[in-house]
């Protein structure tokens, strides 16, 4: 899972220095299609870490309540991952 983070973490740290790229662009008056397509790849690459972070949770935290046989803990886990898929909206 080491990997796994230090991937999650190298791939977050490239968003930041895009972000940080995009404000520089602003107040470098750049054209607005180069900065809003700048976005669209910031967002892009924040989904992918998004969905690694979902994937490791339910191979990790939720594999474990399915496999401790706990309906409690059960129930938490997927009312967690409902409520979360609930604010995207």
């Amino acid at each position: 899972m080491a990997d796994s983070s230090t991937a999650k973490i190298n791939r977050l740290n490239r968003i930041a220095g895009q972000v940080r790229g995009v404000a520089q662009m602003i107040e470098d008056d750049r054209y607005c299609i180069d900065i809003l397509t700048q976005i669209q790849a910031i967002k892009s690459a924040l989904a992918k870490v998004e969905t690694q972070v979902l994937k490791d949770h339910a191979a990790c935290c939720v594999a474990e309540a399915i496999a401790s046989g706990d309906a409690e803990d059960q129930r938490q886990k997927f009312e967690e991952l409902v409520e979360l898929l609930q604010k995207k909206r």
